[in-house]
């Protein structure tokens, strides 16, 4: 296959944009990626505009990616929070779409894609194991926790603490 360069790639872009996605597909990536966290940038560069913007943070090395409007609903759909630091620990997957109008022009966008059980609630993990009144629930309230939720730091305390306290 010959190596080609996209056109996009000239125009420097500290975020993750449709020849980035374009690339993964190319190399034959996959487009699976985890957001560690989301925080609001104010007065910014994005684009070559300021601006103030919700900034997607992957624990892979890749780009950030800039939240749209569409995105944003996703993660607040994804998470049931309207809050920006509610958006984290999040498997999602991100594809292109195309024709997307933006303003006057018709665009290929990043989109993410939700894919099931992609949140990692430190609130449910928490909520079962603190139902644990001996050392046998709490072994048995382990179990019930996802692969993620029990490599939560917070999860892992708590049950350090818990095997501590119950008897």
């Amino acid at each position: 296959m010959e190596n080609k360069t996209h056109y996009r790639k000239v125009f420097k872009s500290d975020h993750l944009g449709v020849a980035d996605l374009e690339d993964f597909i190319e190399e034959k990536k996959g487009l699976i990626f985890t957001i560690s966290h989301v925080k609001q940038e104010i007065n910014i560069a994005v684009a070559g505009k300021k601006g103030n913007f919700n900034i997607a943070y992957f624990v892979e090395k890749i780009k950030p990616l800039v939240l749209n409007a569409t995105n944003s609903r996703a993660l607040r759909m994804m998470t049931n929070s309207v809050f920006v630091e509610d958006w984290k620990n999040l498997k999602i997957e991100l594809f292109i779409e195309k024709n997307i109008r933006f303003g006057r022009d018709i665009v290929d966008g990043v989109r993410i894609k939700t894919l099931a059980k992609t949140f990692i609630s430190d609130e449910n993990a928490r909520s079962i194991l603190s139902e644990s009144k001996t050392l046998f629930d709490l072994k048995n309230n382990w179990e019930k926790l996802t692969k993620e939720e029990r490599n939560l730091p917070t999860i892992l305390a708590l049950k350090e603490t818990l095997k501590t306290t119950l008897k």
